[in-house]
C-alpha cells in the first residue's frame, strides 16, 4: 500500500478550533460498513446505535498538562513537550530527568537553564537524544513535578489547533476539554480524542438501555500522532506506547462475546490496546508496551464496531479506521463530512462504525 492512497483534502477552515459548546452535541456521522450507509445525528443519539449487551470499552488515560512556555536567560522563548521521563523503560512515572520536544529560535546550549512560566519552575537543558529530543532535568521529585505541571502546565494541544504564545484566554477550557471525564490514570501527552465526546448524561442512557462499559489504558504517546513519512505504508515504524488490559475488563469481553453482544472500542486507543492483547495469544489480562500498526487487511479479533473522530491525512489513525470499514468507504465518508461541514481531528465531530 502507498500511504498516499490516504490522502485527502481539507479545506483548513474545518479544522476544528476549538470543542462544541457541549461535548454530546457534536455531530455524530453514522457509516453502515457492510453497505456504506451513511446518517447524521448528534453524537448524543449514539445510544440509539447500541443495544442491550453491547460494550463500551473506554480509555482511561489521563492527559498530562506537559506543555510548558519558558524563557531563556537571553529572553528568547523556549516551548516544551514533555514526552516521557528519560531512560526509563516501564509505564510512565519516575525521575526529575525528561526527555521533551522543544522548539524555539537558535539552538539550544547543554547547560543553559530555562526559566518555565514565569520562573516557577526551571529546568537545564542537558542536550538531545539520539532520535533528537531534548533532554531536560527539573530540581524536583518526580511527584514534585507531577504536581506542578498540575498548577502551570498547559493542554498539550496539537499543532493545528492554534492558540497565542503568551497570554491563552482559552487555557482553562483547554485544560478541562482536552481531557475525557472518565480520565483517571495520568500518562498520556496527547487526547484520546473520541472519547471526549460523552457525558455522564450519555453513560447514564447507555446504561439504563443494558450497554456495559469496561475500562483499559493507554497512555497515548508521540507514536499515535507521529506522521507516515515513507512512501510504502508496511515501511512506517510504530513507537510504542504503555498499555493495560485488566482482569475485570478481558472478563467483560469475554462474557459480551458469549452473550453475542458488540465490542464498541471508544477510539483507536482502545482498539489497539484490545486487538494487542488478542495477539499475545490466550486472551487474558496483560500489560506492557504495544507498537500494533493496523492497516486495511488486518483481521480484527475483539473490535467489532468503532467510535472514532476524523483523522488526519496519511495518518496511521486513518489507516486503522479503513482496516474496519474498508479504505474506499472512509474516504468517501470524509468527503461528505467535508461537503456537509463537518468539524475535522481532535475537537472535531465524531463517527460511528457499525
Amino acid at each position: 500500500m502507498r500511504t498516499d492512497d490516504f490522502d485527502y483534502e481539507l479545506p483548513p477552515e474545518l479544522i476544528a478550533q476549538h470543542p462544541s459548546e457541549r461535548r454530546d452535541e457534536s455531530r455524530l456521522l453514522v457509516l453502515d460498513r457492510a453497505s456504506g450507509a451513511i446518517e447524521h445525528k448528534l453524537f448524543r443519539d449514539v445510544v440509539d446505535y447500541l443495544a442491550p449487551g453491547d460494550l463500551l470499552v473506554v480509555n482511561d488515560t489521563k492527559v498530562v498538562p506537559a506543555r510548558l512556555v519558558g524563557h531563556r536567560g537571553t529572553g528568547g522563548r523556549v516551548e516544551l513537550l514533555l514526552i516521557a521521563p528519560s531512560g526509563e523503560a516501564t509505564a510512565p512515572g519516575a525521575g526529575s530527568v525528561w526527555r521533551a520536544m522543544a522548539k524555539c529560535r537558535g539552538r539550544l546550549v547543554a547547560g543553559e537553564s530555562i526559566a518555565v512560566e514565569g520562573g516557577v519552575l526551571v529546568c537545564i537543558y542537558r542536550g538531545r537524544t539520539a532520535e533528537g529530543d531534548a533532554i531536560v532535568e527539573f530540581d524536583l521529585t518526580e511527584a514534585a513535578l507531577r504536581e506542578a505541571l498540575e498548577q502551570v502546565g498547559r493542554a498539550p494541544l496539537p499543532p493545528y489547533i492554534k492558540r497565542p504564545r503568551e497570554d491563552d484566554p482559552d487555557r482553562a477550557v483547554d485544560l478541562d476539554r482536552y481531557q475525557t471525564v472518565y480520565a483517571a490514570r495520568p500518562g498520556a501527552i496527547a487526547a484520546p480524542t473520541a472519547g471526549l465526546h460523552f457525558t455522564p448524561a450519555v453513560f447514564e442512557r447507555l446504561g439504563a438501555k443494558g450497554v456495559g462499559r469496561a475500562t483499559v489504558t493507554l497512555h497515548v504517546g508521540l507514536g499515535t500522532f507521529r506522521p507516515v513519512k515513507v512512501e510504502r505504508v508496511e515501511d512506517h515504524e510504530m513507537h510504542t506506547e504503555w498499555f493495560e488490559l485488566s482482569r475485570e475488563a478481558a472478563d467483560a469481553v469475554s462474557a459480551t462475546r458469549a452473550a453475542g453482544g458488540r465490542v464498541v472500542p471508544v477510539g483507536t486507543t482502545a482498539t489497539r490496546v484490545l486487538e494487542s492483547a488478542a495477539q499475545a495469544g490466550e486472551w487474558g489480562p496483560m500489560s506492557g508496551w504495544t507498537d500494533l500498526f493496523v492497516t486495511p487487511g488486518y483481521e480484527f479479533r475483539v473490535a467489532d464496531a468503532l467510535i472514532t473522530n476524523f483523522h488526519l491525512p496519511c495518518s496511521t489513525l486513518l489507516m486503522l479506521v479503513s482496516a474496519l470499514a474498508g479504505r474506499e468507504r472512509v474516504l468517501a465518508a470524509y468527503e461528505e463530512a467535508k461537503r456537509l461541514g463537518y468539524r475535522f481531528y481532535s475537537y472535531g465531530d465524531a463517527m460511528l462504525i457499525v
